[in-house]
């Protein structure tokens, strides 16, 4: 059984942001630029993704 999996880099900062990006950077085991991190692909932490889009990069 393989599990999909999608990896996102932190690209810019949230100094400025709305505190729910913030939140939203921290529930994906981001918060500082250049972080990486390898989450399962679901439609949740895809949701969170879009949210905070403007600052990652997306690798899948």
């Amino acid at each position: 059984m393989t599990d999909k999996t999608v990896t996102v880099v932190q690209t810019k900062s949230p100094i400025g942001r709305p505190g729910d990006q913030r939140q939203t950077l921290i529930g994906l085991k981001l918060n500082k630029i250049g972080r990486k991190a390898v989450l399962k692909d679901t439609p949740s932490v895809r949701g969170q993704i879009a949210k905070v889009a403007h600052l990652l990069r997306v690798e899948d």
